[in-house]
């Protein structure tokens, strides 16, 4: 019987795994510079986290969330999302108390979603994301887009833009809420089921809608940035201000809601206009969330995030034809010949790993002739030799690929010898 992976999901190899480890250390690096910390959640909460703090109203919750009921009879559900987890965490270890506030946090991990499969989007992601809470400073909020628009751009991704919104606090969402519902009522029968039910669940989330896009409802739909009030008006021109002075561009779109129920004031997208990157252009997105921890059952903390999806960030980088620096050359390849050699040669092989020199050797029998092939197919810059003439003399030879220069030196001085020579390099 033959196994395949699961569909939706997708074996990242030796050759393509080099590229997942260098992007996420630059990102980690980006975020020390930032001062955000690293946090590792539970790849399964409890479902209520979810529904919670998802939105009951969500295609994440209504249709695509992995839920499972364990031994004990407790719905769990792989997460489909990072911050809820993040938030629940916050809360339970009580991070709101430490004395150096917002607590400011990122994240990489799988996450969970069953929805069709297709370039770009799968049944398993991986996300990396950030979040930072205990702040209702729009300073923050410009601290968070500028990150996210630096995680493309360490990369070396240049095709991008900036999408920006607001959501408007509760009584700007509520007034926005009703002329929503009175705008779309007498189309409600030519709206798809999800928009149907949505309409009063969550009005705001019909604009979101994939179907009905080019309905011509939405071009005159009613737009929240009419429907704010003085202190959300004036949240978001704080932000913008502190974009502008930044000098990080962006464009306004009053139809950009983003997809989860706790999202309000900023909202944000960014988006690859890279030629050939595909019909979804959308990189990442996130916003402001003041109102989740409360959900959770914590303190008045507000927050804001982002995640982005690893999949189609390398996607955006191929589109634009950026090469990672990945080192793919071995430092060291030992060829031994003879049972004698290859005991002497695997202890020295022993004694450079430990001197943190990526070395290798045969391990299949191979003739002389064959060890060497192995050298070149793996880049090697040096080739080790040790023969029975030299294991004799207790010396071994030493090859420079690039140059063809060779010497030989005692086997009791190799490991000095290679630290030397790779840090002349």
């Amino acid at each position: 019987m033959s196994f395949k992976l699961p569909r939706g999901t997708q074996d990242i190899l030796p050759g393509e795994v080099e590229k997942w480890q260098y992007v996420e250390s630059v990102l980690s690096d980006l975020c020390r510079r930032y001062h955000y910390k690293e946090i590792r959640t539970p790849i399964f909460e409890h479902t209520e986290l979810f529904q919670r703090g998802v939105g009951d109203s969500t295609d994440i919750v209504q249709k695509e969330m992995y839920t499972f009921e364990d031994r004990g009879g407790r719905s769990l559900t792989l997460r489909p999302e990072g911050t809820a987890s993040v938030v629940r965490s916050y809360v339970q270890n009580k991070l709101y108390g430490l004395p150096n506030q917002p607590t400011k946090l990122f994240y990489f991990g799988p996450m969970f979603r069953y929805e069709r499969p297709q370039q770009g989007r799968t049944r398993q992601f991986v996300q990396f994301g950030i979040e930072a809470l205990g702040s209702e400073d729009p300073g923050i909020d410009a601290e968070v887009i500028a990150l996210a628009m630096n995680s493309y751009q360490e990369l070396g991704l240049r095709s991008l833009k900036l999408v920006l919104n607001s959501l408007g606090d509760k009584e700007s969402r509520e007034n926005h809420r009703q002329a929503l519902i009175e705008h779309f009522k007498p189309h409600k029968d030519e709206l798809c089921n999800d928009c149907q039910s949505r309409l009063e669940q969550n009005p705001m989330r019909v604009l979101d809608c994939k179907k009905d896009r080019d309905h011509p409802a939405m071009k005159d739909a009613p737009s929240i940035l009419e429907y704010l009030n003085d202190y959300s008006r004036e949240y978001f021109e704080q932000v913008k201000a502190y974009l502008d002075q930044l000098g990080i561009p962006y464009e306004i779109d009053s139809n950009l809601v983003r997809g989860l129920d706790y999202y309000n004031h900023t909202a944000f997208e960014i988006m690859s206009e890279a030629e050939g990157f595909g019909a979804i252009t959308t990189l990442s997105g996130g916003g402001r969330y003041n109102g989740l921890v409360e959900e959770i059952g914590g303190p008045e903390s507000p927050g804001i995030g982002f995640a982005l999806s690893i999949e189609r960030l390398l996607m955006a980088l191929e589109a634009e034809g950026v090469v990672l620096p990945i080192e793919e050359q071995l430092d060291c390849y030992i060829v031994a010949l003879g049972d004698e050699a290859k005991k002497e040669a695997a202890g020295i092989v022993y004694q450079l790993r430990k001197a943190g020199i990526q070395v290798d050797k045969d391990y299949g029998q191979k003739k002389i002739k064959s060890q060497f092939k192995a050298a070149d197919r793996l880049q090697s810059k040096y080739v080790l030799v040790l023969g029975e003439d030299e294991l004799a003399n207790k010396q071994i030879n030493v090859k420079r690929m690039a140059t063809g220069e060779q010497e030989t030196i005692d086997i009791a001085d190799v490991v000095e010898y290679m630290k030397k020579e790779f840090k002349g390099e």
